[in-house]
């Protein structure tokens, strides 16, 4: 912050500038050092208005710098016209700023317009790079364009000075680029050799030109710089897992993706299969290999059990290319880096995923859940959790300097006041001492003055001018008669009134209905009732705007942003009515889901969604801007690199030789290209690009996208979460139309409740009467055969009666209370055994449970109490906590209760009762009871995986899982008539567990009944619902359920903000592709039939072979707004979009044949759709789901609420053993040789030796490819051999030098277990051959020993640090994670009930279906990670005769037919998605949330790790180990720590102001220097002072031997005594220069030499006076 004083303006003259070589010439003092720059004077900020206003003379002119910090640094500051701040250098490889054509090109450089015109130079340009046909000007506009380049540079490089220091020119890395390309182009314009491709590469360069002439995008720019050296360890981090795993694949399946299915030949053709001796007779590979059904590529195959077989008449051959056109295959080290990086990025991962398990087997399935979900989600964390912590350091820094800027605008506005009122006084002393006449005009003149200023102030803050105020009072405001006043009045009664606004509320859901019900094809008599409902509408809101403007005035309507909203939706209404005979304009009917909108004036939470929406952008503008900007630069970079090549080689992309849908041969579709890659979808469109430019081309342009746009994407998403965050559920007290809502409904239950209590008031009177006349029977008679709830309510009716007849207590009761004769008017009320409920019960009462001496005070449940029971079960903490905080007269009450019900006795049925109930309650409260029911549980969920298709061959399984069932069923029966007798009915039912267990109690039942009756067998299929049961038998998933509702349910409220968001585009669609998506299909070729043949559809129905198949519709459509969801759903998660997309574009008009991109801008409804529709809902969703975490974590203390209490004590115990050293030092050996052997393994040479041998190693397997020669292979043998023995030498060597300890670390057993089986492999295969282990196994199990640069000694710190989050949120995430199996379970079992047999095609093949359990967890898995789920829709979808065939006999079972069910397949899929997605969501804020804490911890907190690190560089600075160091040494030593107690340089000013107590000798303690960076750390609080009391009393403590000593003064003390001393002493020798100029004026003749003598014995004079004066001073 600036200064509240500062100095003025000052011009920058040549004595300055001496003054300040002066200043630079002399060694900078510590205050010079520890100065920074000033955050509010920084170079492109305008000049604060304390430093006064700015003099014409004094803009573009040099002036003084006004930030203390440059006052050495030999720089000037230039003010433009709004006070920009321009800095430059004065010396040094420039012109001398008083030179006048530097200060010509100065005051050109720092005008506002220059800067303009540039930007607007910049965007010309643009717009001509993206244009791929010039106009014939084009190159003249573009010489233009390099000359104003190239006089921009060299007014720069005049104005700045050629230097690389700050402030010249080649000191902004910008001005380098702009160099460079002017340079480059110049070049390639001039030079006879040919640049023009490098040329308009290089140029493109240009577009980032606008991110320097834009102060917010620079800003935004430097920000993900930082982020960026933050990710740098992240992106190290996820390059050596991708090397490692595509190592490892390389292992697996190096070579098994060109194993396919040949033709097996016959007797007289035994030579074809000789391909690899190079026989000519060879036949070609394409007509023999065995090809599915529409396939492009051959069928893959493979020799294990569990891979794909080949038919009969095939064998399964190693030969031919890889699939995808030879680019996915593991046969060398890029391409598996390049498969897993698609799988980490999960693009198009099913069809690598489908080849794998074809090649290789469904064993692999492993590897891709390793790497497509925990891989991908890990590293995907860590990008976040990283992002997320810069963005809350930006976001401090940003709220800190918004404070200073509130200081300092504070005290600037007290400066101006102080400085108003210093010139009225002025003015007043002014006036009294002229006449009274001349001061009373005078003090007039001064109010005039006063009134002026302040309406001058009035003025400047209004929007408007003033002439648009006194228009609007004259013409829109209308009170000119008494009776439009009436009228108004009465009007706005009515129109303000309750019921309107209900009745409004009522008239948008009935448009929106209207909306929604539109569809393809559609009815006439539908269609006028839509129009007609349309017209009523529109009139509805018309005469409700008329009647507002009415009741408002034109002027106060119109200040309503609702009411603006509104007028437009009437007018467009009004608009839409007389042009919809306009064929151009029906377009317009789509802008009717602008009355969805409507809805939002009634619903705050989504005026407060919108409200964030638009603040948000406005603070994120500069990074959006930004995005948009690389988006652009990418696409004409695309454009200029491979557009041409995509037109010269067509024909390598697609057979007709035609351009596809995507390409770069255009902006537009460069752009689409771009966007699509950011969206995910980049592998396909990469293959293209290697076919028309080659690998080394594309690789880096992808690259370069995917990474930067996907950084700038997570950014901008964090920053929207973040901001949604601080959402909170809405209210209706600032909205007065939603309180009209509550009004209005209030009023309706009042009206009907009045009605009620009129008409049943009789029957009421006649109830009360006869209660009266039975309670006595009912207590008496029938209190024995009911249950505790029945008896609590017949108690409480009782004296609820006894109140309202004034008899106070029962006498009776009270009476029997003191006797032990038990009546029988009173049971026994004892506690039971409680129920295991964790949702909070507000029926059930806790009561203090006392026995008849009143000893017993054990707490316990009113709910869980039964007559004739008496076993007391105590509560645990959490309910006696409850039981605590309920109030005391609902405790009194409680206990007098328990206590007369426990003090008499039942009759002996009654103990009967009790001791049945007693039992029951042991028996289900017994933990072996748990554990048997949690096994039987566990039990009858995995006995469903065996009911699959083959479950008829089977028929012992098959009977064995009927009586199981049976089994099953009767000991779940038992269990509840148990609980039942336990607890009572009220206990059990209001247990929602409980209830969950009954119900699948019921399925059991359903289930049974449905085998033994044929018109009930669909009952069967709900037995998937029975794994439900598992999770009320497990507390994890417990834990994991109950948080989910807590942080999912709140925000269903956003949720139905969103969905009304997709309902818009929803309507949007069937408005514009609405029966478009039909065609005509050749049945021969799958193809669709071309515009030239087919153009409409009669044609198409005419056609005489296409009569099974006339006119065929795409299954995933815009019909209508319900398959409009479905299709939304597929582009939102980025499945079969592209399908639908280019079906879009395709679309001509309803009953026309499509034509190839006729409708090429629906692009842009898609894109909007994602951006709208996907992006931004999404960020409101999961920010409000971080909210509500964040609240409930908070709630519990900050521990994470999907653990469970035992896993809280293994999170803090977790927590510190990842702090502290896992591994005990081993002592020393005694034994000389050991000894030597010791010091030499635990040296740190020898483990850089070992890391780089592993490293090398590594590099080893890099180098390997499919099909090397034999030589290579013979060479490996040895070099594997090579480093077996090295590594068995290690492993002896240590065995020799730890004996026994060596055991002791895990990492030392892993080592060991490598050694072990690398031998085993290495010669086992030399003595039994290769069959048993294969040669790239030795290497994989070497291979492994990488995870040694993981340890947290050995290897990379900061490695650990990043690991250190996902161990932390290991509990949580397991929890999760059975969460989700149990989820994959249950839709399992679902999947093998309902598509076991649909028809194989699409996405349902021989791998992903539903025919057996591990087929349907497979396909599942594809689902969970969103990888081709919409084939398996699309075969599912096939429903109709001529999609399947519904009479197919399927062999070995009885069920028939082929074809599937659409509505359930939908309802299926859906469910499953959003459920999983919630659950994956939560998983990322698990870890991040992770990621924050720890960070925050660390910035606030130490732990032993950093007093360690501490000790551990003080040894260094003081090695004799005296416990202190010199003074000088303390910065140094400060600067040498680790963060957060580390100081950087310059430092020794807060070293300082630290105040450390110094020794003798100008020494400091280790303790207190400590202790202060402890404090300078953690802050100053109570809690921190007792901290540092127990630091210090345990180092006491600790160190006995501490030499004791007093300190003689401090580092402050030091400081200021030193300063003193040097003031004094300048100030002395001024005094004695000035002594000796008097002396030499008066003598006139004095001796040369004497008089030099005499000066230099008075300089030796002043010396040893100064020094004495500095003595005597300290």
């Amino acid at each position: 912050m600036a200064s509240p004083e500062p100095k003025g303006l000052v011009p920058f003259t040549r004595e300055c500038l001496e003054v300040m070589e002066q200043h630079s010439a002399k060694k900078p003092s510590e205050e010079d050092k520890d100065l920074k720059p000033n955050c509010d004077l920084e170079v492109g900020k305008e000049l604060p208005f304390v430093y006064g206003n700015l003099p014409q003379a004094m803009v573009s002119e040099p002036l003084e710098d006004v930030d203390p910090y440059y006052t050495n640094k030999r720089t000037f500051i230039v003010l433009n016209k709004k006070r920009t701040i321009f800095r430059f250098s004065a010396t040094w490889c420039t012109l001398s700023p008083f030179n006048s054509i530097r200060r010509a090109t100065i005051k050109i450089l720092v005008h506002p317009f220059f800067r303009l015109f540039i930007l607007v130079s910049v965007l010309t340009d643009c717009i001509f790079m993206s244009m791929t046909d010039l106009p014939k000007w084009g190159p003249a506009l573009q010489n233009t364009l390099l000359g104003i380049y190239t006089f921009e540079i060299l007014v720069k490089l005049i104005a700045r000075g050629i230097w690389a220091g700050p402030f010249y020119f080649f000191g902004d890395s910008w001005n380098w680029l702009d160099f460079s390309v002017t340079l480059f182009e110049h070049i390639s314009r001039y030079s006879p050799l040919n640049f023009i491709s490098v040329f308009r590469i290089m140029r493109n360069l240009r577009i980032l030109k606008i991110i320097p002439l834009n102060q917010g995008l620079k800003s935004f720019a430097a920000i993900l710089i930082r982020c960026l050296k933050k990710l740098t360890v992240v992106i190290i981090l996820t390059l050596f897992f991708l090397s490692v795993f595509s190592l490892i694949g390389m292992g697996l399946f190096m070579g098994n993706l060109k194993h396919k299915c040949l033709r097996w030949p016959q007797e007289n053709e035994t030579d074809m299969l000789n391909n690899r001796t190079g026989n000519p007779y060879y036949i070609r590979e394409t007509e023999n290999f065995y090809y599915l059904e529409g396939e492009r590529y051959a069928l893959l195959c493979g020799n294990r059990s569990d891979a794909s077989q080949c038919p009969e008449g095939y064998v399964c051959v190693k030969a031919g290319v890889n699939p995808d056109d030879g680019f996915t295959n593991f046969d060398s080290f890029g391409w598996a880096l390049l498969a897993l990086f698609r799988l980490m990025t999960q693009d198009y991962p099913e069809a690598l995923y489908h080849q794998i398990l074809y090649a290789s087997g469904k064993v692999y399935m492993i590897f891709f859940v390793m790497i497509s979900f925990w891989f991908a989600f890990y590293m995907a964390s860590l990008f976040l959790g990283l992002l997320a912590i810069s963005y809350e350091e930006e976001k401090q820094t940003a709220a800190e300097k918004a404070t200073i800027d509130q200081e300092f605008q504070k005290s600037l506005s007290e400066l101006q006041e102080e400085k108003i009122t210093a010139e009225t006084k002025t003015i007043q002393i002014e006036m009294k001492k002229r006449p009274s006449t001349s001061m009373i005009t005078s003090l007039d003149a001064l109010d005039d003055a006063t009134i002026s200023h302040k309406e001058e102030l009035k003025k400047s803050r209004q929007r408007c001018p003033f002439c648009w105020y006194r228009f609007a009072k004259t013409f829109l405001i209308w009170d000119c008669s008494p009776c439009w006043l009436k009228l108004k009045q009465f009007v706005h009664r009515i129109i303000m009134d309750p019921f309107i606004d209900l009745f409004l509320t009522i008239c948008i859901i009935l448009n929106i209905n209207f909306l929604a019900l539109e569809h393809y094809p559609m009815s006439l008599e539908t269609s006028n009732i839509l129009s007609i409902g349309n017209v009523v509408f529109i009139g509805i809101f018309t005469t409700e705007m008329i009647f507002k403007i009415i009741a408002m005035h034109p002027y106060g309507y119109f200040q309503v942003g609702w009411n603006i909203y509104d007028s437009l939706i009437v007018f467009h209404g009004l608009a839409e009515l007389y042009l919809t005979n306009f064929h151009g304009l029906v377009i317009l009917r789509s802008f009717r889901v602008l009355r969805i909108f409507r809805l939002g004036r009634y619903w705050p939470t989504f005026k407060i969604l919108m409200l964030t929406l638009c603040n948000s952008i406005v603070a994120l503008k500069d990074l959006v801007l930004l995005l948009f900007t690389f988006i652009f630069f990418s696409a004409v970079v695309g454009l200029n690199l491979y557009g041409s090549n995509y037109k010269k080689y067509v024909c390598n992309i697609n057979e007709d030789c035609q351009l596809p849908h995507w390409h770069m041969h255009d902006f537009f579709h460069s752009f689409l290209n771009v966007f699509r890659i950011l969206c995910g979808e980049w592998i396909e469109t990469l293959w293209d690009c290697f076919k028309v430019a080659g690998q080394f081309s594309c690789i880096p342009f992808y690259l370069m996208v995917i990474l930067i746009g996907k950084l700038l994407i997570l950014y901008l998403f964090l920053a929207l979460v973040i901001s949604f965050g601080s959402y909170k559920p809405a209210t209706t007290e600032d909205n007065d139309e939603a309180k009209n809502l509550q009004r209005a409904m209030a009023r309706i239950k009042k009206g009907i409740n009045y009605v009620l209590s009129k008409t049943l008031c009789k029957k009421q009177n006649v109830l009360e009467e006869t209660m009266d006349n039975i309670s006595d029977v009912y207590v008496k008679e029938s209190i024995s055969d009911h249950t505790l709830s029945e008896l609590s309510n017949t108690q409480d009716f009782l004296k609820d009666k006894e109140k309202s007849s004034g008899t106070g207590k029962n006498t009776v009761t009270e009476n029997e209370s003191q006797s032990l004769i038990p009546s029988p008017s009173v049971s026994e009320t004892v506690p039971i055994a409680s129920e295991e409920s964790d949702v909070e019960n507000p029926d059930n009462k806790e009561i203090q449970s006392k026995s008849g001496d009143g000893s017993s005070k054990e707490k316990v449940k009113q709910s869980s109490s039964s007559e004739c029971s008496t076993v007391d079960i105590v509560l645990s903490e959490e309910e006696t906590v409850c039981e605590h905080e309920k109030p005391k007269h609902l405790r009194n009450v409680y206990e007098r209760r328990s206590s007369s019900a426990q003090i008499g006795r039942g009759p002996r049925k009654g103990k009967i009762w009790q001791n049945m109930r007693k039992t029951c309650c042991k028996i289900v409260e017994n933990s072996c009871f748990k554990c048997f029911v949690g096994l039987v549980t566990l039990l009858s969920t995995g006995a469903l995986a065996f009911e699959d298709i083959y479950i008829d061959q089977r028929k012992t399984i098959k009977i064995l899982l009927e009586y199981a069932d049976m089994i099953f069923t009767y000991i779940f029966i038992l269990e509840m008539l148990l609980k039942w007798m336990a607890y009572g009915f009220k206990a059990y039912f209001t247990n929602g567990w409980y209830k969950l267990d009954f119900m699948v109690v019921i399925v059991f039942c359903l289930s049974l009944i449905g085998k033994s009756r044929e018109e009930l067998k669909p009952l069967v299929s709900i037995k998937f619902l029975r794994a439900l049961r598992v999770l009320s038998q497990f507390e994890k998933m417990k834990v994991v359920v109950k948080a989910l509702i807590k942080t999912t349910l709140p925000t269903l409220n956003v949720f139905l903000v969103c969905l009304m968001i997709w309902l818009a585009f929803g309507i949007i669609g069937v408005h514009l592709l609405g029966g478009k998506f039909y065609e005509c299909i050749d049945p021969t070729s799958g193809e669709r039939f071309p515009l030239s043949e087919v153009m409409n559809r009669s044609q198409c129905e005419t056609l005489v072979f296409n009569e099974s198949m006339p006119w065929e519709n795409a299954k995933l459509n815009f019909d209508n707004v319900g398959i409009s969801f479905l299709s939304l759903l597929q582009v939102a998660t980025f499945n079969g979009w592209i399908t639908i997309m280019d079906s879009a574009v395709d679309s001509t008009d309803v009953d026309m044949q499509p034509n190839f991109e006729n409708n090429i801008y629906m692009y842009c409804y898609f894109i909007d759709f994602i951006i709208i529709g996907l992006f931004l809902p999404l960020s409101m969703l999961i920010g409000a789901i971080v909210a509500n975490f964040h609240k409930h974590k908070i709630k519990q203390g900050g521990s994470n609420i999907f653990i469970t209490v035992k896993q809280k004590k293994q999170y803090r115990a977790l927590k510190k053993l990842m702090y502290e050293d896992s591994q005990k030092p081993v002592p020393d050996p005694e034994n000389k040789f050991q000894r030597f052997i010791f010091d030499l393994v635990t040296s740190r040479v020898f483990n850089i030796i070992i890391m780089t041998l592993i490293c090398f190693q590594a590099i080893t397997v890099m180098i390997q490819s499919d099909e090397q020669s034999p030589q290579i292979d013979t060479a490996l043998f040895w070099i594997n051999s090579i480093y077996v023995m090295l590594y068995t030498g290690e492993c002896v060597l240590k065995l020799i030098a730890f004996h026994c300890n060596y055991f002791t670390s895990g990492w030392n057993i892993f080592d060991f277990m490598v050694v072990v089986f690398s031998i085993t492999g290495l010669f086992l295969p030399l003595m039994e051959g290769y069959y048993l282990i294969s040669p790239s196994l030795v290497q994989l199990i070497l291979l492994s020993r990488i995870v040694h640069i993981l340890h947290p000694e050995k290897g990379l710190k900061l490695f650990h640090n990043l690991l250190l989050p996902l161990m932390l949120s290991l509990p949580a995430l397991l929890n999760i994670s059975l969460l989700i199996f149990l989820i994959m379970f249950i839709y399992a079992v679902f999947g093998m009930y309902n598509f076991a047999y649909v028809k194989k095609e699409a996405g349902i093949d021989d791998m992903s279906n539903f025919e057996t359990f591990g087929s349907s967890m497979l396909c599942l898995f594809r689902v969970t990670i969103f990888a081709g789920w919409d084939g398996m829709l699309n075969a599912i979808f096939n429903s109709k005769w001529s999609d399947c065939d519904p009479d197919k006999i399927n062999p070995g079972t009885q069920v028939r037919g082929d074809c599937g069910n659409p509505f359930l397949g939908i309802i299926y899929f859906v469910s499953y998605i959003l459920l999983t997605r919630l659950i994956i969501v939560n998983m990322y804020i698990v870890v991040v949330m992770e990621f924050l804490s720890i960070a925050s911890k660390k910035a606030k907190t130490l732990s032993e790790e950093d007093f360690r690190k501490f000790f551990q560089v003080w040894k260094r600075f003081d090695p004799d180990r005296t416990q202190y160091i010199d003074s000088s040494k303390l910065s140094d030593f400060a600067a040498a720590l680790d963060p957060p107690l580390f100081m950087a340089k310059p430092n020794k000013g807060q070293l300082v102001a630290m105040d450390l107590p110094m020794a003798v000798g100008d020494r400091i303690h280790c303790l207190d220097v400590l202790l202060a960076l402890t404090k300078r750390v953690m802050g100053k609080d109570l809690s921190m002072e007792k901290v540092l009391s127990e630091m210090e009393s345990g180092f006491t403590l600790a160190n006995t031997f501490k030499i004791t000593y007093e300190p003689i003064t401090t580092t402050l003390k030091r400081k200021q005594e030193v300063v003193s001393a040097t003031i004094i002493q300048r100030a002395y020798k001024s005094y004695r220069l000035r002594q000796n100029d008097k002396n030499t004026s008066d003598t006139h003749k004095i001796d040369g030499d004497r008089e030099v003598q005499a000066i230099k014995e008075d300089s030796y004079i002043d010396k040893g006076e100064g020094v004495s004066i500095i003595q005597s001073q300290i």
